[in-house]
């Protein structure tokens, strides 16, 4: 213990989060991996399902953290306590209306990707409404910079949900897709902890102008917006695999894409440090271009090793996570983890932009989400085919994004030299 506390009096608060960043991902890697060995292909395509699902509504979850990582900067006294209260107000709002609406619907899922029951479906809508608070306030905490709180939110929510969804596999008798779904409800209730729930009231006496009330719709939509194309573009291969394929394929893809996408995780943790840093320079007028720097060499570096390593080693590297079950998707694995590098690299560039209120690449990339869907829907007569399509369309991503941000610095450097008061 003593050698624990003198590990974190020499980490910095971002070192720590970036720690556990690593350990959350890593806990839910195995949380999947433990689930694909012992379901079986076929159930964890349900399995599966569930967690693409939830992946789908963090779109919404997102967005309400972002904000309140953003506006956690900008705001202060009265004004961060009117935008506190006022965000858990729609946060409430939004989460009610979404998970009746699953549970009015969750036959319909149920026929739509062939599982085996509804309840599953009725048992993940009654958490989206904690989901949502529990985003809330990882984005207070992530804005103030308290990154050991925002850890521990983390932690707990990772944890409890190995923990929990392993017991209730071996020991309770009911259907694997219904267990799981209790093991993500009950994960939200730890989520919560630390929370800031005691500083957010409904009642409120101070009320935001119209001006800042227009910043945080205008900056809520379009990031809703992005994230919405970040899921399409993310998630819509898995669950039209599920839909175009019979259960055992898309259990063997689900698997694929589960470690292919650890480039994807891995970038999320430097998204969660360069947004309110960028927010913050830009607030005090210094450059922003450098945290992209910095992050984007980061990424890209870890993206090489990872790819490399799934090219070399593939059936090693499928065998020792999901076993021998899933070797003859082995071949595709370097495929996908390119798809996800790509996609990774372009989500920087588009949190970067959108930490300064510039807009444009929200719409490339509902362009490019909604383009990746289309080559699915018209060319998957394999998987092989479906990864080859995420390529294409992540490759052109990447490169326009690239294009715009050189654009951007060049005009935007020409700019300031002609008018230096601006």
């Amino acid at each position: 213990m003593e050698a624990i506390r003198q590990l974190q009096r020499k980490l910095s608060a971002e070192q720590i989060f970036m720690l556990s960043v690593i350990v959350v991902n890593g806990g839910n890697y195995l949380y999947n991996l433990l689930l694909g060995r012992i379901l079986g292909p076929e159930a964890f395509a349900e399995a599966a399902l569930l967690i693409t699902l939830l992946l789908v509504l963090s779109f919404l979850g997102m967005t309400f953290q972002l904000t309140a990582a953003k506006f956690a900067v900008i705001f202060s006294g009265d004004k961060w306590n009117a935008f506190k209260n006022n965000t858990l107000k729609l946060s409430i709002l939004l989460g009610v209306t979404v998970g009746v609406l699953m549970l009015i619907f969750s036959g319909q899922l149920k026929e739509l990707f062939h599982t085996n029951n509804s309840i599953m479906f009725m048992i993940f809508a009654c958490g989206i409404p904690l989901y949502f608070f529990m985003s809330l306030n990882r984005g207070i905490f992530q804005g103030k910079q308290e990154f050991k709180r925002l850890s521990l939110t983390y932690q707990t929510e990772m944890w409890s949900r190995l923990l929990i969804t392993m017991a209730l596999l071996f020991v309770v008798p009911l259907q694997s897709g219904v267990l799981v779904a209790i093991g993500i409800l009950i994960s939200f209730f730890f989520g919560l902890y630390p929370s800031e729930i005691k500083s957010i009231k409904i009642e409120n006496t101070f009320k935001l102008d119209a001006f800042d009330q227009k910043r945080i719709v205008k900056f809520m939509v379009l990031t809703a917006c992005y994230e919405l194309t970040q899921i399409i573009i993310n998630n819509s291969d898995i669950l039209l695999v599920k839909h175009f394929f019979d259960a055992k394929p898309a259990g063997l893809y689900a698997s694929l894409a589960l470690i292919g996408r650890v480039v994807y995780f891995a970038a999320w943790m430097f998204v969660m440090l360069l947004l309110p840093t960028v927010v913050n320079n830009h607030k005090e007028g210094k450059p922003t271009a450098p945290v992209l720097f910095k992050y984007v060499s980061y990424i890209g570096a870890l993206a090489v090793l990872i790819t490399g390593g799934c090219y070399l080693f593939p059936d090693f590297v499928v065998n020792i996570m999901f076993g021998s079950e899933y070797l003859e998707v082995s071949h595709l694995l370097w495929k996908y983890a390119v798809a996800t590098s790509l996609f990774a690299l372009s989500n920087i560039f588009a949190y970067y932009f959108l930490s300064l209120d510039q807009y444009v690449p929200v719409i490339l990339s509902g362009i490019l989400g909604m383009s990746q869907i289309l080559l699915i829907v018209f060319y998957h007569d394999s998987l092989d085919t479906v990864i080859h399509m995420q390529i294409i369309a992540m490759a052109i991503l990447l490169t326009v994004q690239i294009i715009y941000f050189m654009n951007k610095e060049v005009f935007g450097y020409l700019s300031d030299n002609q008018n230096p008061n601006q």
